[in-house]
């Protein structure tokens, strides 16, 4: 598919950046949908923006500090339609964002969370898991309402506990099924997005 055809994606980071890598190797293969136009950070530390650039992908970053919610929501979406971007993928972005923001992108913004919703919104998920003893942890795509982690949900992978597992090496295979998941849902969205039945 050429890059013209593909829609453009604006992936927002905090930190390492590895479901946003997933994302932008995922766009290079010749039948995927999109195209990664923007990734965006409130962390000038964050190690995904260091790859973006390397890959040409364009960056911008803003730190939160000091600044008012939504006068930080308003220069993050300024860069995205700088960008040209229709969609907005979360990739471990640690910030909550603001309801006119995110009503603003209803159906358009999508993100990862590392256990399978509806069990265990918000943070220390796999510990959650564990301490339950559920016999899974997992990942959950949804789209993005004002509720958090509480959007209709794209896709989920469980993900086995293991006996005498810790978070640490949960995390870590979950993160192996986030990779899988996160590029497949993000096409599903985009082309239903492209559906005039959608």
């Amino acid at each position: 598919m050429p890059e013209t055809g593909r829609t453009p994606v604006a992936v927002f980071i905090s930190g390492s950046g590895t479901n946003m890598a997933a994302l932008l190797y995922a766009s290079r293969l010749p039948d995927c949908p999109y195209r990664i136009a923007l990734v965006a950070s409130n962390n000038p530390e964050a190690g995904g923006l260091a790859l973006a650039a390397a890959e040409g992908v364009p960056t911008f970053v803003l730190p939160h500090k000091g600044m008012k919610r939504a006068d930080h929501d308003a220069a993050m979406e300024a860069a995205v339609m700088a960008s040209g971007a229709q969609v907005i993928a979360l990739a471990g972005y640690m910030r909550i964002l603001s309801a006119p923001f995110v009503e603003r992108w209803q159906g358009r913004m999508i993100n990862i969370h590392p256990s399978l919703l509806p069990k265990y919104t918000g943070l220390d998920t796999h510990a959650r898991a564990i301490a339950a003893g559920d016999s899974h942890g997992g990942c959950t795509v949804h789209l993005v309402t004002a509720e958090l982690d509480e959007g209709p949900l794209l896709g989920q992978i469980p993900v086995a506990i293991l006996p005498g597992d810790t978070p640490d090496r949960l995390a870590a295979r979950v993160l192996f099924a986030e990779h899988q998941l996160y590029a497949r849902c993000l096409a599903r969205l985009v082309e239903g997005n492209t559906q005039p039945d959608w």
